[in-house]
């Protein structure tokens, strides 16, 4: 049983998901390790981590409305706004999603579905530079 640990930075442009899926196949790739488990953990309270459809565009579109509509921006309707009015919200967002994924290795690859991508679901407007932590066991 052999482990491998990294850190990815993800810049982010303000609120919505980037794809990250790419550098983590290359990682894995890269570690050597063919059958296994992938644990991606993001180190944030305002950010999360999502799979998600990865063909059209709209989808993540329709992601974002709805988020926007389930927990909007309301100033005055949150307590905690120490760093802007997205604050709470961001917090609120990322307790509804994921922190945490775990994907099965298979053949030196992460197994995903056809239209199954690895996406990063950034709850802030201002630009980030997010930092997740992957961590693969197997042999």
């Amino acid at each position: 049983m052999r482990q491998a640990l990294h850190r990815l930075d993800i810049p982010t442009h303000g609120k919505g998901l980037v794809m990250f899926t790419d550098a983590v196949r290359r990682w894995v790739a890269e570690t050597g390790i063919e059958t296994g488990l992938l644990t991606i953990w993001c180190r944030h309270t305002s950010a999360s981590l999502t799979v998600q459809e990865n063909a059209d565009p709209t989808v993540r579109e329709d992601i974002k409305r709805f988020f926007e509509a389930l927990v909007p921006e309301a100033p005055g309707r949150y307590i905690h706004d120490d760093e802007g009015s997205d604050d709470m919200p961001a917090h609120l967002r990322s307790m509804l999603t994921q922190t945490q994924l775990s994907i099965p290795v298979a053949d030196g690859q992460p197994v995903l579905g056809t239209w199954q991508g690895l996406y990063l679901f950034e709850h802030r407007r201002q630009p980030h530079r997010r930092q997740l932590i992957l961590h693969l066991i197997g042999d």
